[in-house]
């Protein structure tokens, strides 16, 4: 696991969007950091995002809400927070591996990316040190994904739609 997040981004378009956070409430402490993290760097990398919030219960019902904010608000983005802490059962796994699984198969199947920050750590010190600490932070790193992944779509729309516009004659 990278132990530095990756650098601010640099906005290419200064275009508008919409990013949707998606975060359980479970682990409340944790995801709570997560989520002002992201929304922090995100207002501090594109200040003029949209940035809508959604809370669930747990990381489990994180893909299902991520499917329905898709279909009914069609943002250019979801950043999903979540934190499990494994305990002395496989049940942590099991969640985390249906979240991840989910969450790539509805990001795919939508063209709509997904950022997955549903984070699986071992013990409390590790949450800690992922969502609070400044050094690893995920929700951070989650917005600069987010709106540098959100950037990459645009230009790949703009140039799909400049290809319908002026077909080539070859």
């Amino acid at each position: 696991m990278s132990s530095i997040i990756p650098p601010k981004p640099r906005i290419l378009s200064g275009g508008k969007m919409r990013i949707a956070i998606v975060a359980a409430k479970f682990n409340e402490e944790f995801t709570n950091a997560l989520v002002e993290n992201a929304v922090d760097e995100i207002e501090d990398i594109a200040s003029d995002a949209r940035i809508d919030i959604v809370r669930v219960p747990g990381a489990f019902e994180i893909p299902v809400v991520c499917k329905a904010v898709i279909e009914e608000e069609a943002p250019d983005c979801i950043i999903a927070l979540g934190c499990i802490i494994r305990g002395g059962t496989g049940h942590a796994d099991l969640v985390a591996t249906s979240v991840t699984e989910a969450l790539q198969s509805l990001a795919v199947s939508k063209t709509i990316p997904i950022i997955h920050e549903v984070l699986l750590v071992e013990d409390e010190k590790q949450a800690y040190a992922r969502c609070i600490g400044k050094k690893l932070n995920r929700g951070r790193e989650a917005a600069r994904s987010a709106v540098e992944v959100v950037e990459i779509m645009q230009e790949i729309n703009r140039e799909n739609q400049s290809l319908r516009l002026h077909p080539s004659n070859g």
